[in-house]
């Protein structure tokens, strides 16, 4: 027997092909509101409740936008000619996790539980992300934790921050990225 979520999962993975018009009147109107935006319950439920959230006081959805598209960096060897100003540069981190990140940065009081995308265009990307107050979601059962750790998106410890790290996956083939690929780097510098 299929769960609400399951059909709601469905629905998501075929509404540009189904609901044309309303993937139109979102993208439309999302392009207006400023880039990140507070809403009141998320646009996907599946994927929200898999990640953290749950319809209590204390835990909030933001919307956010982040350009798409490779990040310009300037690299100048060779003399300041006007060829070597635009060498396209490729970000050792996701936009997903760069999006969480901006987002904690608003909203200093809070802890990102994770997030998820929702929708693209040529321009941008949007993703919702989940946070939860420190001090309300706290005096949950089994959420006493918030007190404790700080900077979970900063830190990369979110589904997004670890997929990034090369932290997905375990076993053979991955013995070099645990704890971290700098933290393995220096600890082959050191030992003889």
């Amino acid at each position: 027997m299929k769960s609400v979520y399951s059909f709601i999962k469905e629905n998501w993975q075929n509404l540009k092909e189904n609901n044309v018009q309303l993937y139109r009147e979102r993208l439309i109107k999302w392009r207006r509101q400023p880039s990140f935006l507070r809403v009141q319950r998320p646009t996907r439920l599946d994927r929200a409740r898999a990640l953290g959230y749950k319809a209590k006081e204390g835990y909030l959805i933001v919307r956010a936008r982040i350009q798409r598209g490779g990040k310009k960096r300037p690299q100048l060897k060779g003399g300041r000619k006007g060829r070597n100003y635009y060498i396209y540069r490729s970000l050792g981190k996701n936009y997903q996790q760069i999006v969480e990140e901006r987002v904690n940065k608003k909203y200093p009081n809070c802890e990102v539980l994770g997030s998820y995308f929702v929708l693209k265009d040529g321009m941008h990307n949007w993703f919702e992300i989940i946070l939860a107050d420190r001090i309300k979601v706290s005096k949950y059962k089994g959420m006493e934790w918030l007190l404790n750790g700080r900077g979970r998106a900063f830190r990369g410890v979110t589904s997004a921050g670890r997929k990034f790290r090369g932290l997905r996956h375990k076993g053979k083939g991955r013995e070099k990225v645990r704890p971290s690929y700098s933290a393995l780097s220096k600890k082959s510098i050191h030992v003889k």
